[in-house]
């Protein structure tokens, strides 16, 4: 089965840049996607061809939106908002329908609407697939230092933000693997998680500790995460002590070009489901003007 997670950064900016003929030769049977930043309605028609979609467009216009495509119409369907949009191959509706709502743990409760999260009950495989769209953060407020930012000074807003998400989102996940266990499922948690774990993941890993996304204690709460027991970070396990493939890289100046990239897209799985994984990388463009994206898809055979 394959399987590929990928933060468009617009499905319509996408789909211009080639997304429908990547999706027909990579053939995947199953697709996370994060940034769609797409009402409902105005998703391009066809963009998705023969795959169910399952959508959580959120209530940001033009921001954010994490969606799960499959072959089979899923077997389930779960987000934080507890609605989503349900559509088979050929079909144009643009409703939503009401779901029963995930429960959610402490904290997590203001991001519920912003459609950063969205799970499916694969109809083919004992699989729990998750899409899952990370806030980006920022610095904290003794980091930030006017003149030398991108943005402007926010005091420190946007990192005790994040930092209240991953608080929040640990004690989620631990809550989706159990429950994906009960119902006798493996958990696949895909998409755009904003932190690059370890050095191999950042290209200037170096110069990197004081920039949002590799600080210290994002890439604490990263390891957190994982075990042998809970959580498996796929890519890593198949290619260890390597740097890459980086699945980010700057529109600005000659990033691509030079591969000073981040590694920020992943497929953490359960143990099982992670010793089941027989071919992984990232499916970076040849040539930075036949990108898609600012992000590439990560793309994970697993023979099930």
């Amino acid at each position: 089965m394959r399987i590929a997670t990928f933060n468009v950064n617009g499905i319509r900016a996408a789909q211009r840049r080639g997304f429908e003929q990547w999706l027909r030769e990579r053939d995947p049977d199953v697709v996370a996607v994060q940034e769609m930043r797409s009402r409902a309605a105005t998703i391009p028609p066809g963009v998705f061809g023969p795959y169910h979609l399952a959508y959580d467009e959120g209530v940001l216009a033009g921001r954010n939106g994490v969606a799960v495509l499959t072959r089979h119409a899923p077997a389930a369907v779960r987000t934080w908002s507890g609605t989503a949009m349900l559509r088979a191959s050929g079909e144009t509706h643009t409703h939503t329908v009401e779901l029963d709502p995930a429960p959610l743990a402490r904290g997590l409760r203001e991001f519920a609407d912003q459609g950063r999260y969205i799970e499916v009950d694969l109809a083919d495989a004992p699989i729990t697939v998750a899409s899952l769209y990370l806030p980006k953060g920022g610095l904290p407020a003794h980091l930030q230092k006017p003149g030398r930012m991108r943005e402007a000074p926010d005091g420190g807003a946007r990192y005790e933000r994040k930092m209240r998400f991953l608080d929040g989102f640990a004690r989620q996940l631990t809550r989706s693997r159990r429950d994906a266990r009960a119902r006798g499922r493996e958990l696949l948690l895909m998409g755009d998680l904003n932190i690059a774990h370890t050095r191999h993941d950042v290209r200037n890993w170096r110069r990197s500790n004081q920039v949002e996304g590799y600080l210290p204690e994002e890439r604490e709460w990263f390891g957190s995460i994982l075990s042998p027991r809970t959580l498996v970070d796929v890519v890593r396990d198949r290619c260890p002590d390597t740097d890459g493939p980086y699945s980010w890289w700057s529109w600005l100046g000659q990033s691509f070009a030079d591969d000073t990239g981040w590694r920020i897209d992943y497929h953490l799985a359960t143990p099982r489901l992670a010793r089941a994984a027989v071919a992984a990388g990232t499916d970076r463009e040849p040539a930075a003007d036949l990108r898609m994206s600012d992000h590439a898809p990560v793309v994970v055979d697993y023979e099930l």
